[in-house]
């Protein structure tokens, strides 16, 4: 009996120390932490690459004046010639021997000519002296112009001869790349030829041809000071060329033509950037990529992690003054940054967004905001960079 009064004493006080620990415990807190940037202005630089086609400045088709069997070829396919450098060189042999006979007929045509003259200064005493008539005179006159007239023309058949024999060797009109030689020697050729004995391709300029939507080509123009589109092009900053195999181009250009009309059926505006090529590393006919640079100030950027995107719209959680988590739009401008995006609209300075760990927030939410410094916002992508290396 006596133990049964002690244990329920004993109960009875265990009881009231549970309830008044209960009455003295603070609630639990069960906010979690987040890293979380404030947002800041900051500079950077976005590309956009467009296909392009490259094209020497000057592409000159090599074609014979004259026909003839090719008697030897001077180059080889890929060759780098200058101005003025022999070719190819046809047989000459029938025009050699077609010299020879233009002069015999220059000598014949002197000697008639000499004789007619010879002719009139005898003649011109007798009719003085009334031997002969003025008519005899006027003849000897006539034949003697009839002989400058034929040596003339024979002069003339000569000189037309010596300029078919240097026909004979074809040179380059420009500096530049030799293209394909169909050809061999051996072969005839002349002024019908279907394909001309080669391409020279001057290599001092390369033209690069690429398009442009009529959206890009006036976000492009937008801004520049110029009365007429050449004045506008030529403030624009310099282009790069990526090349085939992604590397960059060591030199760049510039911007210098554009169409004047856009394409009906591409909706496209042709544009046009010269880049040197004195190393002649640029093939006429290749491909790459024209790459134009956007410099942006002042804009906000943000890691793209701390982005979720929502039926093609883009959202951030900014952390409230009560810490309490709330979800805003944003617009971005996604470029080549390095796992950054622009933002355009949504943000401000001075706001703080949560970095990461978004996956698990609802708007409302309350955390625990630990401030985290954030670096290289701005650096380009790995590709770009690749390429500038």
């Amino acid at each position: 009996m006596r133990n049964t009064i002690y244990y329920r004493v004993f109960g009875l006080i265990l009881i009231a120390f549970i309830l008044s620990s209960c009455a003295n415990k603070k609630p639990i807190d069960n906010a979690k932490q987040y890293p979380v940037m404030s947002v800041t202005l900051q500079s950077t630089q976005l590309f956009k690459d467009y296909a392009a086609t490259l094209k020497s400045q000057q592409t000159v088709e090599i074609r014979p004046k004259i026909t003839g069997y090719i008697e030897k070829i001077m180059v080889d396919e890929g060759a780098y010639v200058k101005k003025g450098q022999l070719l190819f060189r046809l047989n000459s042999n029938d025009l050699q021997a077609t010299v020879r006979s233009a002069e015999a007929q220059v000598k014949v045509a002197e000697a008639d000519l000499n004789t007619a003259k010879i002719n009139v200064s005898t003649t011109k005493p007798l009719v003085e002296k009334n031997i002969v008539s003025k008519y005899d005179l006027e003849s000897v006159e006539s034949a003697f112009k009839a002989r400058e007239a034929q040596l003339a023309q024979a002069q003339a058949n000569l000189e037309n001869a010596k300029a078919n024999l240097q026909y004979t060797y074809i040179t380059s009109p420009a500096n530049g790349v030799i293209g394909t030689i169909p050809y061999r020697v051996g072969s005839l050729v002349g002024t019908t030829s279907a394909e001309p004995l080669t391409v020279v391709s001057s290599s001092g300029k390369m033209y690069a041809y690429f398009s442009l939507n009529e959206k890009d080509y006036l976000n492009l123009l937008q801004g520049l000071h110029g009365k007429s589109t050449q004045e506008k092009l030529a403030k624009l900053p310099a282009v790069s060329l990526i090349l085939a195999d992604k590397s960059l181009y060591g030199q760049n250009g510039n911007i210098e033509t554009a169409s004047g009309l856009v394409d009906q059926q591409s909706g496209a505006v042709i544009m046009r950037a010269t880049f040197p090529n004195s190393e002649g590393r640029l093939l006429s006919g290749g491909s790459g990529s024209v790459r134009i640079p956007q410099y942006v100030n002042s804009c906000i950027i943000i890691p793209q992690k701390a982005v979720f995107e929502l039926q093609d719209k883009y959202f951030v959680f900014i952390v409230g003054q009560d810490n309490k988590v709330k979800d805003v739009e944003i617009k971005v401008l996604i470029g080549n940054l390095k796992d950054s995006y622009i933002v355009t609209d949504g943000l401000q300075v001075g706001d703080k967004i949560v970095l990461d760990g978004i996956n698990s927030l609802r708007a409302g939410v309350k955390i625990v905001p630990k401030l985290t410094e954030v670096k290289n916002l701005s650096e380009n992508s790995s590709s770009v960079n690749q390429a500038n290396k």
